[in-house]
């Protein structure tokens, strides 16, 4: 396993009380795992989640993620 970086925006940030952490995982699926359990209340808000590995925006579970990539968190945004 490889420590991932991972950056937390808007919700999730709030959920998590932070933008930024890291998980030790190898797959997207183990960074939101490994996210859920860090933060009691974030499990919920990454449901609704998109996951940007390295900029591409992925809902696969098993993608895996290359060393030193980061992995981004966002909410749906509203606005206008």
């Amino acid at each position: 396993m490889q420590s991932v970086r991972v950056r937390l925006f808007a919700a999730a940030r709030e959920a998590a009380g932070t933008s930024e952490t890291t998980v030790d995982a190898t797959t997207v699926g183990e960074v939101l795992d490994g996210l859920a359990a860090r933060f009691e209340g974030l499990g919920p808000v990454l449901t609704r989640c998109s996951v940007l590995v390295d900029g591409t925006r992925t809902t696969d579970r098993s993608v895996v993620i290359p060393i030193d990539t980061p992995v981004d968190v966002l909410p749906p945004f509203a606005g206008g």
